[in-house]
């Protein structure tokens, strides 16, 4: 048994701000791969390295080591370490990092997930699917009429589609204006910075401003559902209330707070990541319209090959020893998830393929465990109805110019997409 003092391990700096598109690839296969196996951070049996050293603690790299980290109860999300080094200590941003349900354990996160759960689940979500499809017929007839297209549309994929798209969805779901869907994607945008530490350090302000005008937005809207309930989220939440739940103001608040962070940056920049991979591969653009039945192998692919979560922290509450390496209390242990996803994925797992057999691994890109992401089911859909959609309508896609990718502290997205599609 040994300590992780004890080690000697590599150092990966996945804050590295010029970790981006084939930069980060290489810098995390050679990673990965390196070692004899015969190193303390080496996976004995196959001579890749599954322990490496991050700025903040240390990082495993395998699915086995991911999923165990992800999953014990020993380990949480570190969410109120974060308030603690940057000294948040009051004021919105901090009633909402003690609040997140992602920083909440044991017997009241069980009692919030199951109460919303249920209007998030596979069968539920599927009732979005006309709504999406009406969204993505008025963002392409928009961004054609913009464009003057003739058979022909380039546009910049981000701020055409993936960007207004999954806002769009989220108003529905939450049942708010649609008008109100740009509000809610600026909200999304900064409140998730709070989960990267540069952003923390250099636009606090922006991250607390964004915290409080949406509690205030929140707080209207969930007003409102209770003199006047309608088919949506806030009104499921507010009726499993009354059937005797306990769940006040600010817990509803707070769980459509949570739903509104996790299901538009996300969606918005895995769905951009699948569009830049398949106009990079317009094979499988082909095999994708002539097999619409794809498209959800699409999604899980894309979400396998280029997470836009591909790192997530944990924090140990006690110690903990895992293949004989002991973890001391309050280490913080980052799970990659880009590694991760290429374990157990059968042939070529360093190739993006829709039609291949990836032996049914399910990517790490949306958690494992207790805090399994709250919206996975949601975001699939979108991804799944964004990409038949567009197979439906667009012959051929490509790359209009060089894409401008965002960084892999927090979430993994594209800043710029320029592409051409034929119609």
């Amino acid at each position: 048994m040994g300590l992780l003092a004890e080690l000697d391990l590599p150092y990966f700096d996945h804050a590295d701000p010029s970790l981006r598109g084939e930069r980060f690839h290489a810098a995390m296969a050679e990673l990965r791969a390196g070692g004899r196996g015969d190193d303390d951070g080496c996976d004995q049996a196959g001579g890749q390295r599954w322990l490496a050293q991050a700025p903040f603690g240390y990082m495993v790299l395998d699915r086995e080591a991911g999923e165990f980290f992800l999953r014990t109860r020993s380990a949480i999300f570190p969410g109120m370490k974060i308030a603690e080094i940057f000294e948040v200590t009051e004021g919105p941003l901090f009633e909402e990092m003690q609040r997140n349900i992602l920083h909440i354990n044991g017997a009241d996160h069980s009692r919030l997930r199951s109460l919303v759960n249920p209007a998030l689940a596979p069968r539920a979500v599927e009732r979005y699917r006309p709504a999406m499809r009406a969204f993505l017929e008025r963002l392409l007839a928009d961004a054609a009429a913009a464009a003057g297209a003739n058979g022909e549309l380039r546009c910049d994929f981000v701020e055409a589609f993936a960007k207004p798209y999954p806002s769009l969805v989220i108003a529905e779901v939450m049942g708010a204006p649609l008008e109100d869907a740009p509000r809610l994607h600026h909200w999304s945008y900064w409140i998730q910075k709070q989960f990267d530490a540069g952003s923390m350090a250099s636009e606090r302000e922006g991250i607390e401003q964004a915290v409080a005008e949406f509690y205030e937005y929140a707080q209207a809207l969930v007003r409102a559902r209770r003199s006047d309930p309608r088919d949506d989220l806030i009104s499921k939440l507010i009726a499993a209330e009354e059937e005797g739940e306990r769940l006040d103001d600010v817990e509803c608040i707070n769980l459509v707070f949570n739903v509104l962070v996790g299901g538009v940056d996300t969606s918005q920049s895995q769905l951009a990541h699948t569009i830049r991979l398949l106009a990079e591969h317009p094979h499988q653009w082909q095999q994708l319209r002539e097999r619409p039945e794809l498209a959800q192998a699409a999604v899980e692919e894309s979400l396998r090959y280029e997470p836009i979560t591909p790192f997530t922290a944990r924090i140990c509450v006690e110690d903990v020893t895992y293949r004989d390496v002991t973890f001391p209390e309050g280490t913080v242990v980052m799970v990659c998830a880009f590694t991760g996803n290429r374990d157990d994925a059968g042939a070529e797992p360093n190739s993006f393929d829709i039609a291949a057999d990836r032996d049914g691994a399910r990517p790490l890109t949306f958690g494992a465990g207790v805090h399994y992401c709250l919206g996975a089911n949601l975001a699939r859909l979108e991804l799944q109805e964004g990409l038949a959609f567009l197979a439906e309508q667009v012959r051929e896609v490509s790359l209009d110019g060089t894409p401008e990718f965002g960084t892999v502290s927090g979430i993994y997205g594209l800043e710029r997409l320029p592409v051409r599609f034929t119609l």
